[in-house]
């Protein structure tokens, strides 16, 4: 069988175990991602039932936090199907997210220490990454060091925490793996925010430069806003606005004249770059090419 669906039947057969109907049924409405996480702790670990069951956890921590993630952000689609709270209510998706926190918890405590608690460690800073990532959106953020913090804790942290964990499984070296996983957390979320603004609405799946609009101040936007000079406030007035095809074009314009999205691009690719030195020598050659893959796309 397939790895990925014995942790799909895994953390099904963690659900069946909470005896609820409902619990069950939410599980099968729950749209399933790439599995990421998943698939690094595989890469570095292998298959066995103690992977497995590690990866289970991570998928149940990270399906929490997107429940509670769509509440948030008023989200009605997840993954391109109907999320949770639009399905059913914000108290439902709520309580759902704490029962697959609280399960994956239980299952935790039966792991390795030091494995139970870098991963619950990750979940805290998750949460505090998510609380954040509310707070920057209030104002228009300037300050490149908040972004990066809060980026690091929302999505690299429970990644850090993954590869950290698969290491020590297996008796590799999981400091190494650890900022392996970091630096893929890091990267992977700043080409996010790149691709929003280099690709086309239908490419995406939403509509083109939609964080700038939600007020979410990226990496290009930082850089750009530092590099502006006296049309820095303009670049603010656009902030939180839909944005007509102009000024759109406008922004676009400014950054690759400022040079602000190439430098963006050349950041995530050196944090990959550093993760794919880090494991040169640990015969990770798959690991390697993930890496690879992910920064050396077309932007």
């Amino acid at each position: 069988m397939e790895e990925l669906q014995l942790v799909k039947n895994k953390i099904k057969d963690f659900v069946q175990e909470c005896n609820d109907e409902k619990s069950l049924q939410l599980l099968d409405l729950l749209a399933t991602g790439k599995m990421l996480r998943s698939k690094l702790i595989l890469k570095i670990a292998g298959q066995t039932e103690a992977s497995i069951k590690l990866c289970a956890v991570v998928e149940m921590i990270h399906a929490a936090s997107l429940l509670h993630d769509d509440v948030i952000d008023e989200a009605d689609t997840r993954r391109g199907k109907p999320s949770i709270n639009a399905i059913f209510d914000n108290k439902t998706s709520i309580m759902f997210g704490d029962i697959l926190y609280s399960k994956a918890f239980t299952e935790l405590a039966l792991m390795d220490r030091k494995i139970a608690h870098k991963v619950a460690n990750a979940v805290t800073l998750l949460s505090i990454g998510e609380m954040h990532d509310v707070d920057l959106t209030e104002n228009f953020n300037s300050d490149y060091s908040k972004y990066k913090e809060m980026i690091y804790k929302k999505t690299a942290s429970l990644i850090e925490a993954s590869a950290y964990a698969a290491a020590l499984l297996v008796g590799k070296d999981e400091e190494r793996y650890a900022l392996y996983g970091k630096n893929l957390g890091l990267a992977f979320q700043m080409i996010d925010d790149i691709l929003d603004i280099t690709q086309d609405s239908e490419t995406l799946g939403k509509p083109a430069m939609l964080d700038f609009v939600e007020g979410k101040v990226t990496i290009p936007y930082l850089l750009l806003h530092q590099r502006l000079d006296e049309e820095q406030s303009k670049l603010e007035s656009l902030y939180k606005k839909e944005l007509s095809s102009e000024e759109s074009s406008w922004i676009k314009t400014k950054m690759e004249q400022t040079g602000a999205l190439e430098d963006s691009i050349s950041q995530a690719k050196a944090l990959g770059n550093e993760a794919i030195l880090l494991l040169e020598d640990e015969n990770s050659p798959e690991l390697i090419m993930i890496m690879k893959a992910m920064i050396e796309r077309e932007f």
